[in-house]
């Protein structure tokens, strides 16, 4: 599709698109374009607005919420003017949907095949082609024996696997248009670099637009044609790739980048962005640029009319300034844990092995050989990072060390004496050794207050209201909170505020050692370098030691002085970060770090050349 001037015509495209809820503007003047065969990158963090976009094209607006203005258009098609059935049958067929979680996606209830049975029923295929059909697909996302997982289900496959099958369905009708809605956020480093390159290799197979929905800029950066930044509903920088990555110029896409941490170069401390995503309540009072008030270098013009995009060098950025990059200032970042290794030995696991078995009619037969004959030491004071793709053994490593679980064979030991099972020694082990989960929404009581949950290891045993108020001021201090949140409940926060309620919590008794599981895995950029330096001034104040297992090499290449790599159960490299970042020696090593998308986009990332080359 050409115009006169023999440039290719939008595929999909917005201009002014204005979303309201009431007197709230959600989305606010929305202009970016999507040509055929390109992939367009909306990034942006949680709250800005991005899956909203998605919804629009969907016409899947929550009740209350309305297009009030704008215009987009789907090649000759008006998608906010056409009549709902005629926009309905638009999608699966010309437009299909990559969603953000698999194992949700997908009717756990439902085989493989019959989803796809569903689907192709829906774009008018006899039943005598859909095993065929579903059979070619499942084959060209590279699933092995797509015979077999014809007639599995959904929760018989890993995420990943799940994943391909989402990717399958998409792409089955030959689209010409797929939004992908943050289609790698819960997947290991290799899943992802698979997912990645597979996403990429059905897009150009079939010459379909990609609307890529992420707050990763540099997964962004390695796959994405052109990039539009969007904050609290408004895009605020908009253009080629590497012109809006290279030379940033609007203050929240240079914050982004400045609170990524790095897997090489220079050690820097991450710039914490001050304040948080505005609610939709909160845009009623931001009349000029939304991001003024989380912005050190606004003026008054910034917050009293609204700000248009404007032509900043080679692309589009909503800022008053040609200067934002040397005006914008950071609050001070942590300094770096020491990299020489403390002394005296804190914790020590001796030739652990772990066995989940299966139950049989008369006997427990052996199942999963988790962790096989793992030794490990952590010093007082010394951070260690456990890394490794899910499976690997990392979190049953950390459930063992916290005692949620027992040790098959070996030995724990705590201060050099072994970690038991009795009264004594349990109570030994949870004075020395809390664990901080993962998901902070299930791990704190919906129905307690903040003061309640950060105290809540000594309410035993300190009975007064007021002590315990006391000592959660404290502790909500140490961890970056005002003391105002102590009556509020977990539904009133953030992600970030939550996780931080999670560490007051796992410090109120003063331990020795942190085990942080995969802390800041869900968490926005912006938020994870505040978690992160929060860690290494605790480290500071506290003298704790930490256990920090998470797939993301980059965080723990930040605070972590070791680091322990983990390959079906067991140790295959250990060292200082540094050195085993620079110089890995063990193969899987260097397959997790080529996995990682390089920040600088001029290098190639691998996965996206094995795909190319495969094809």
């Amino acid at each position: 599709m050409t115009d006169e001037a023999g440039d290719r015509i939008p595929l999909l495209r917005a201009a002014g698109l204005t979303v309201r809820m009431g007197d709230i503007e959600v989305l606010r003047d929305i202009d970016f374009s999507l040509r055929r065969g390109d992939i367009l990158g909306i990034i942006g963090e949680s709250g800005a607005g991005k899956s909203m976009i998605g919804r629009v094209i969907a016409d899947q607006l929550p009740d209350g919420f309305s297009v009030t203005s704008g215009m987009l258009r789907f090649g000759a098609l008006d998608l906010i003017g056409m009549p709902p059935k005629d926009h309905r049958r638009l999608l699966g067929r010309e437009i299909a949907f990559i969603p953000q979680e698999p194992m949700m996606a997908l009717n756990p209830s439902m085989t493989i095949g019959s989803h796809f049975e569903e689907h192709l029923a829906h774009l008018g295929h006899t039943p005598s082609t859909m095993r065929r059909k579903t059979i070619e697909a499942l084959s060209d996302v590279r699933i092995a024996a797509p015979e077999h997982v014809y007639d599995q289900y959904p929760f018989q496959l890993s995420g990943g696997m799940c994943q391909r099958v989402l990717i399958a369905l998409a792409f089955i009708s030959n689209p010409d248009l797929v939004i992908a809605d943050e289609p790698t956020a819960s997947l290991d480093v290799t899943s992802q670099g698979h997912i990645i390159g597979l996403l990429r290799r059905m897009q150009q197979k079939h010459g379909t637009a990609v609307l890529f929905i992420t707050h990763q800029l540099a997964l962004a950066g390695q796959i994405c044609t052109e990039v539009a930044v969007l904050y609290a509903g408004e895009v605020v920088e908009r253009g080629a790739t590497k012109a809006v990555f290279t030379a940033p110029q609007h203050p929240y896409t240079i914050a982004l980048k400045a609170a990524a941490p790095l897997l090489d170069g220079e050690w820097t401390p991450l710039a914490s962005l001050r304040g948080h995503m505005p609610g939709l309540k909160e845009y009623r009072t931001l009349d000029g640029c939304r991001f003024a008030p989380r912005c050190a270098t606004a003026s008054d013009a910034c917050r009293q009319a609204t700000v248009p995009l404007r032509q900043k060098s080679d692309h589009l950025a909503r800022c008053l300034y040609d200067d934002a990059e040397a005006r914008v200032e950071f609050p001070e970042g942590a300094a770096r844990a020491s990299l020489g290794q403390s002394k005296g030995e804190l914790l020590r696991l001796d030739s652990v092995s772990k066995t989940f078995f299966r139950s049989g009619w008369f006997s427990r037969k052996p199942g999963v050989n988790a962790l096989r004959n793992v030794s490990l030491e952590i010093a007082a004071g010394e951070f260690v990072g456990i890394v490794g793709e899910s499976g690997s053994g990392k979190s049953t490593l950390g459930r063992l060390a916290m005692g949620l679980e027992d040790a098959t064979n070996g030995t724990i030991l705590l201060d050099g004496k072994p970690l038991g099972r009795s009264e004594d020694e349990w109570e030994r082990r949870i004075a020395a050794i809390q664990l901080v989960f993962q998901d902070p929404r299930a791990a704190l009581n919906p129905r307690r207050r903040v003061v309640d949950l950060a105290t809540q290891a000594i309410q035993p045993r300190m009975m007064r209201a007021d002590a315990r108020r006391a000592r959660a001021e404290t502790l909500l201090r140490s961890t970056g909170l005002p003391t105002d949140m102590l009556d509020k409940v977990s539904a009133e926060m953030s992600g970030g505020q939550r996780q931080r309620v999670s560490i007051a919590r796992a410090l109120c008794n003063a331990p020795r050692l942190l085990i942080a599981d995969e802390v800041t895995s869900g968490l926005d950029v912006s938020v994870q370098a505040q978690i992160l330096n929060l860690l290494l001034n605790i480290r500071k104040e506290y003298g704790i030691a930490l256990m920090m297992i998470s797939h993301d090499l980059a965080v723990v290449r930040y605070l972590c002085s070791r680091v322990v790599v983990m390959w079906k159960g067991e140790i295959v490299e250990t060292g200082l970060t540094e050195e085993v970042f620079r110089n890995p020696q063990h193969r899987y090593t260097r397959e997790l770090i080529s996995a990682i998308p390089p920040d600088d986009m001029n290098q190639p990332w691998l996965p996206l050349l094995e795909f190319a080359k495969a094809s």
